[in-house]
């Protein structure tokens, strides 16, 4: 931006006759200040792609940098041929969520209900196991050796019994000299009840010894180790199940992320998919760049917006202006020049290439620091000529009056000089001679400084 320096109009200085002489009067004494000025809206709409899910916006369409575009219009467009891909993937994944979600709802809910069966089952197991464990050694094992004794016995008494059966009948027959045929036949009856009675009675004796030494031991180690089994199967039920139920939960909170996630995931990319058309709100102009604290920023940035170019994100890129937003100046000027501003200060504006149209100009405001590059903004209220077309970040050159006093004692600054005393100026004298006149100083410019006092109009004042 540029600025320009003060201009000073200082009093008329009268000379005298001698070269290096100048007689004081009293004039009118001022200073302006003319500086360079743009024309802002007092606001503006920042557009900035706060995208959430998306990275990636090509340019198919943009709008000319300081376009004038009617509501409606299209201020930019973007290539949507990936992002509506990664919708449709997107919704995919939710109806896969979805039905993830259910499946472990009706897990969790089947796996709630049946646990507790498992357990009522692995209790019972482990009860009726020791119950028939004891019952086994306690009275059962017993009940089944004494059986086992008893049958033998039977078997060993059914044996007796037929043996002594068939030594009567062969006592009885042999008393009769003569065997009988019928006789005969009850004898190989009875030959044969005694030899079925030797074979049980022998099968027995197996079963007996069997029972004893195998079956029954065999039981023995059966039910122990069932009663273990159970006892241990209990145990782990008592561990696993619980577990297996909260892991199913883990499963089915997971799932319910997931889901969640796919529908933020598609919440976000349907919202992103929202910012691929940018319209223009009303009437107005559009501008590559931001406005930033009173400037024009464009920088690096504006390289890529172009068609086929990628636009930035999180950032301001681009500025919207409605076309009934009000324009007024903004400035920023050095440190000199800010101390001679002051609210209320007016002059005039002029526009380049209308430089006949001058423009009324008031100061608003006067930044009381600088910013970072060492300038103080100042804000200018302007009166627009009726039916001169200005656009948003026109350039003006602005003139102010910073200093107005109607009657003025000035010298040439170079007739100054500073002393112990102060600063003082050489005065002549009515016998020729000069000397040295303590003055206080004013307001100076270039080439000349106002004197408050220790002159007085009609004293002449010597210029090295």
């Amino acid at each position: 931006m540029k600025y320009l320096t003060a201009l000073l109009f200082p009093i008329v200085l009268a000379s005298t006759a001698r070269s290096g002489e100048l007689t004081i009067e009293s004039k009118p004494f001022f200073t302006s200040q003319t500086f360079s000025a743009t024309a802002l809206p007092g606001a503006a709409t920042l557009i900035r792609l706060d995208a959430k899910a998306w990275a990636d916006y090509e340019f198919t369409q943009l709008a000319a940098h300081g376009s004038k575009v009617a509501a409606g219009d299209a201020l930019m467009k973007f290539d949507t041929e990936e992002i509506d891909q990664k919708l449709a993937d997107a919704r995919r994944a939710i109806s896969a969520s979805e039905l993830k979600l259910a499946q472990a709802e009706r897990e969790f809910k089947d796996l709630t209900a049946i646990i507790p069966l498992k357990l009522e089952q692995a209790r019972r197991a482990a009860r009726n196991a020791k119950e028939e464990q004891e019952y086994f050694v306690k009275t059962r094992r017993k009940a089944a050796e004494e059986g086992a004794d008893q049958a033998l016995k039977r078997s060993q008494e059914n044996l007796e019994n037929a043996k002594e059966e068939l030594k009567q009948l062969a006592k009885m027959y042999d008393a009769d000299d003569l065997t009988e045929e019928t006789e005969e036949i009850i004898l190989v009856r009875q030959r044969d009840a005694v030899a079925r009675a030797e074979f049980g009675h022998r099968m027995e004796t197996l079963d007996h010894e069997r029972a004893l030494k195998v079956t029954l031991p065999r039981e023995a180690e059966t039910l122990a180790t069932a009663e273990t089994e159970t006892t241990l199967g209990l145990s782990a039920a008592e561990e696993e199940l619980p577990r297996k139920l909260a892991l199913q939960k883990i499963e089915l909170e997971t799932a319910k992320s997931s889901f969640a996630r796919d529908q933020e995931n598609l919440a976000k990319l349907g919202a992103d998919r929202k910012l691929f058309e940018v319209n223009a709100p009303t009437a107005g102009w559009f501008y590559h760049g931001t406005i930033d604290d009173g400037r024009w920023t464009t920088g690096e940035m504006l390289k890529g917006l172009v068609v086929a170019g990628k636009a930035p994100l999180k950032r301001p890129f681009a500025t919207f202006i409605p076309a009934t937003e009000k324009l007024s100046l903004t400035a920023f000027v050095d440190e000199a020049a800010a101390r001679t501003l002051a609210a209320e200060q007016q002059g005039r504006a002029t526009l380049s290439g209308r430089e006949d149209l001058e423009v009324p100009v008031k100061v608003t405001t006067v930044a009381a620091t600088p910013g970072t590059d060492g300038r103080y903004r100042v804000n200018i209220d302007a009166t627009w000529p009726e039916g001169v077309a200005l656009s948003p970040c026109a350039t003006a050159e602005v003139a102010l009056i910073s200093y107005d006093k109607p009657a003025a004692i000035a010298v040439p600054t170079k007739a100054l000089t500073y002393t112990p005393a102060g600063w003082s100026v050489d005065v002549k004298l009515a016998d020729g001679k000069s000397e040295h006149r303590v003055v206080k100083r004013g307001r100076s410019a270039k080439d000349s400084t106002e004197i408050l006092s220790g002159l007085e109009a009609g004293q002449v004042v010597i210029v090295p």
